[in-house]
């Protein structure tokens, strides 16, 4: 007899949600985590990088207070108070996830894990002592590590990584982030907007490279008129770190170019934290990629072995972790659920924010689809006017046959929290006239949504 019905290895938000599930579907549970319980996205991810966000956010709502008929002077950030706010949230958000598995009957094991064989794994404690536990299903939701080059060796003084940043006790007076993609855009927000002079450089011609070309644009607007310095298509040839600083040494169409930075972040993506999981010992395979190869159900190679979240490549969002730990035990408990992988939204935090589902205009041409597009510019929104935010704009794609919404992509003041309504929109296969015809509650920015799809169609009633 095995130990355990169901053992996840990571308690991050694939683990920590598969392990809920399975123990709610009757099974007996344990997770393993080597740190805290929430994983990077909880501790040193998702909601810190908010809490963050939240503080630089306000921080320059108050430089503009005269915008609003309001006074606040001599406004100024305590960095350091700032930094141990994002971690106070992060460390009350962890106690969450340990009364879950309380309240869940779920075993948490605290240490390191590697496999023994397919159905066993050794859990190496903090005192040096191992445990041998069986399972006759393990899930491995070992997350990902930064990505890095020989070229761009992280210290973690002068050259860090974003856990670096989240810890940081003085803000730099320069820092030059090496790739526009949401890490780089988010902590180049935050750090811009609390004052230091912020340079973003990109070797792709656009930021945030998966996003709408459109919507990037406006977002690089944004950042170049806050004082973001951002260089695209360029290349980081070298870092040379001196005391106290770095120079950073930049090519573009040949051209070299060298600044100099008390900082640089280094995020240029990630790769699956396989390291020390004895993933040879199970028998479980890679894809090209690194990442562990799994079919539609979240299955290894190996029966009764899976894997979810960023360990299995795909889209490395923490919601797709979650409903990928939902697939796993799904099909363990014998009703498996699929992810429909086109339907995973994505979202970038900085002001103003991304957020996007399904196929940009570029994608969905290169599919030899007919497209009918609609826009609309929060400059047209009276809530948008009334708040002080007219930037960006919402901008819908559907099929020219059958009019259906199969991608959306918006920019402007808190575009995130919109972007539910066309992820549902998306899921119940929804046309243009729909979602024109669905009353949306004025004055609010959700208008837009109604507004972009009746342009689509050539209505444009409330304009």
């Amino acid at each position: 007899m095995a130990d355990y019905d169901v053992l996840v290895i990571g308690a991050g938000p694939g683990g920590y949600v598969a392990a809920i599930k399975a123990a709610q579907h009757g099974k007996k549970t344990a997770i393993i985590e080597k740190e805290s319980l929430g994983g990077v996205c909880l501790n040193w991810g998702c909601i810190p990088t908010k809490a963050l966000l939240k503080s630089a956010e306000i921080f320059e709502g108050l430089k503009h207070a005269k915008d609003y008929g309001l006074a606040a002077d001599n406004v100024r950030a305590d960095f350091a108070a700032v930094i141990k706010r994002s971690r106070d949230v992060a460390g009350a958000m962890a106690k969450g996830i340990e009364f879950l598995m309380k309240k869940n009957k779920i075993t948490v094991l605290s240490g390191t894990a590697t496999f023994v064989d397919a159905k066993t794994v050794a859990v190496k404690k903090a005192d040096g002592s191992t445990q041998n536990v069986s399972a006759d299903n393990i899930i491995i939701a070992t997350g990902h590590k930064p990505r890095t080059f020989p070229h761009l060796p992280v210290d973690g003084k002068l050259v860090v990584n974003y856990r670096h940043l989240l810890a940081a006790t003085e803000q730099p007076k320069s820092l030059l982030c090496i790739g526009a993609g949401a890490i780089g855009m988010e902590f180049g927000y935050f750090f811009s907007t609390l004052g230091t002079k912020v340079t973003v450089v990109e070797v792709l011609d656009q930021v945030l490279p998966v996003e709408d070309a459109e919507v990037a644009k406006i977002v690089e607007r944004a950042f170049t008129k806050a004082g973001v310095a951002i260089k695209l298509g360029t290349k980081v040839v070298k870092l040379e770190v001196k005391q106290g600083g770095v120079a950073v040494h930049l090519e573009k169409d040949g051209k070299a170019e060298v600044i100099e930075v008390d900082k640089v972040l280094v995020a240029v993506g990630f790769l699956a934290s396989t390291e020390g999981v004895g993933l040879d010992k199970a028998g479980v395979t890679l894809d090209e990629r690194g990442f562990i190869a799994v079919d539609a159900n979240m299955l290894t190679n190996v029966p009764g072995v899976y894997a979810i979240g960023d360990v299995a490549g795909k889209q490395l969002l923490a919601h797709k972790a979650s409903f990928e730990g939902e697939a796993a035990v799904g099909h363990i408990v014998g009703h498996p659920a699929p992810l429909n992988y086109a339907q995973i939204p994505g979202c970038t935090y900085c002001q103003p924010q991304v957020a996007s589902v399904g196929l940009t205009e570029k994608k969905a041409l290169a599919e030899g689809r007919k497209l009918k597009i609609g826009r609309f510019q929060f400059a047209a929104s009276g809530k948008a006017k009334a708040i002080g935010h007219p930037e960006g704009f919402v901008k819908l794609i559907f099929d020219a046959e059958f009019d259906q919404l199969i991608g959306a992509h918006l920019v402007g003041y808190d575009a995130t929290e919109l972007l539910a309504e066309l992820s549902l929109a998306m899921k119940l296969e929804c046309t243009a006239k729909e979602i024109m015809e669905t009353i949306h509650a004025h004055p609010t920015l959700s208008e837009a949504v109604m507004e972009a799809a009746a342009d689509a169609l050539g209505v444009c009633v409330h304009q």
